[in-house]
């Protein structure tokens, strides 16, 4: 077992990282896990499976050896369209040329182009949007017909072979899980991931076939990358049990004016639902080759944590960037310097959500009052599936908030959720016996110190999962 002392983080808000060639060793990952990774990601766009297999291995090694729970999520490359090739290399386009898209496999030249996706092909109707290679190019389609459709270029540039392409206001009939998709998802389950991460969601229906799929292994992370995601946001965020606002894919698929308000709108949807919300793409993206970020990307991530974010994520910069475990730091001081902020505390103060019309609700939300009337230094849950530290999580408290639970997925899950210490514990038959735990690591971990008080939360009988009905005030012993 483990000399090491507990990590406890000095700030709330988590941070997910991704993993990649440049993070792949056992030395660099145990340096990231230090320096305050609370997630790590799995990008099954890119590696293979074994890869993420080792890599796995190695977090689960760390989490035994630190006796602390490491949350691991696999997230799923969904459908890719893009175009066919070109005879004689890259070709240019110039404003106002026609340039055609058809169901022809013929390598194309600068006047036409295979489309390989029929799916694309049948919502084609004058005045839709294409977007090439992430926007570079921009073609608005003029007439269509059986297989094929002209289009005039709004905006050119280069284009070359496989390059990707968006339709930003049509709802495509594709699934979000492709058949790659299916067999990452079946071997990311059978390692025992935490969260599985979904691309491409349109709409309510493709959440239902993933949790299909799933079968209660994993929880669910929906990707808001699509206008259609969230012109069904409110449905999507009731039917998932986390949410990835996915801004570099936004981004192209939106008027760029419009990213900010919609992460905004989709941060607050869920922190009012009481899901875990995490902000992620082009973060700290300067450090990827540089050893600290632009003023405004630091302006940034404060922005995410100043929104009350569960979670703020580093992608290219941990996962291929020179400066990984750099990367994480300034995002843990980033972070923790917000919190400090009596702003910060001022706007968390001034949207806390209604309470439901529950006992759990209720209680929840005295616990916060309480915690902060008497000086508390944290707020301790009980919880089986995850679901009363969820509801302590939502209010948003001054304190940190202990889950201790008996299992270690829903203990993995939480690491996700704002300001959760979760620690797994042996089943508890009484209430004295969970006040005395709750005390005892409470002392541990560093959350609290003797003489001081903690607030504690639970459902009795224990392992009904929703069922907060309890709540305690206990002083601390060594």
């Amino acid at each position: 077992m483990s000399k090491r002392p507990v990590l406890k983080r000095s700030r709330q808000t988590k941070i997910v990282a991704t993993l990649g060639p440049a993070t792949e060793s056992e030395e660099v990952i145990r340096r990231l896990f230090e320096a305050g990774v609370d997630v790590f990601r799995l990008n099954f766009s890119h590696g293979t499976q074994e890869d993420h297999g080792k890599r796995l291995r190695i977090l689960r090694a760390l989490e035994e050896e630190y006796q602390r729970p490491i949350a691991v999520m696999a997230d799923l490359q969904g459908p890719k369209l893009r175009l066919g090739t070109f005879e004689n290399g890259p070709v240019r386009l110039k404003i106002g040329q026609k340039f055609r898209l058809d169901s022809d496999p013929t390598p194309g030249d600068s006047s036409r182009v295979y489309l390989p996706h029929p799916e694309v092909m049948e919502v084609l109707t004058p005045g839709t949007v294409l977007l090439l290679d992430d926007g570079k190019v921009r073609l608005r389609v003029e007439e269509n017909g059986d297989g094929w459709a002209s289009a005039v270029v709004e905006a050119g540039a280069q284009l070359s072979d496989r390059k990707g392409l968006n339709v930003p206001n049509a709802l495509l009939r594709l699934s979000p899980l492709t058949e790659k998709d299916r067999a990452d998802l079946a071997y990311a389950l059978d390692i025992g991931v935490d969260w599985i991460a979904l691309s491409f969601v349109q709409r309510p229906e493709d959440v239902a076939e993933a949790r299909k799929l799933i079968a209660g292994r994993a929880h669910i992370i929906v990707k808001m990358e699509k206008p259609s995601a969230i012109d069904h946001l409110v449905e999507l965020v009731e039917l998932t049990d986390a949410v990835m606002v996915a801004r570099g894919d936004l981004g192209v698929e939106m008027a760029t004016e419009e990213v900010p308000s919609i992460q905004k709108q989709i941060v607050r949807r869920c922190r009012m639902a009481g899901k875990p919300v995490i902000v992620a793409t082009q973060m700290l993206e300067s450090m990827i080759s540089a050893p600290t970020p632009t003023r405004a990307e630091a302006s940034d991530v404060a922005t995410a944590v100043f929104d009350g974010a569960d979670a703020v994520m580093r992608s290219a910069e941990t996962a291929s960037g020179q400066y990984p475990v750099e990367a994480v730091e300034m995002m843990d001081r980033i972070a923790a310097r917000v919190e400090r902020d009596p702003l910060y505390r001022a706007i968390m103060d001034a949207q806390h959500p209604e309470p439901e019309n529950t006992a759990a609700d209720a209680i929840t939300a005295a616990a916060r009052q309480v915690a902060h009337t008497i000086g508390a230094a944290a707020i301790a849950t009980y919880t089986t599936s995850g679901s009363t530290t969820l509801r302590a999580a939502r209010e948003r408290p001054e304190v940190p908030i202990l889950c201790l639970t008996s299992e270690l997925k829903t203990a993995r899950r939480m690491q996700l959720c704002w300001g959760v210490h979760a620690v797994q514990t042996p089943e508890i038959s009484s209430l004295q016996e969970m006040v005395n735990k709750a005390c005892r690591t409470a002392y541990r971990d560093g959350l609290a110190q003797e003489g001081q008080r903690l607030v504690i939360t639970a459902g009795v009988p224990f392992g009904t999962p929703g069922n907060t009905n309890v709540l305690r005030i206990a002083w601390v012993e060594a």
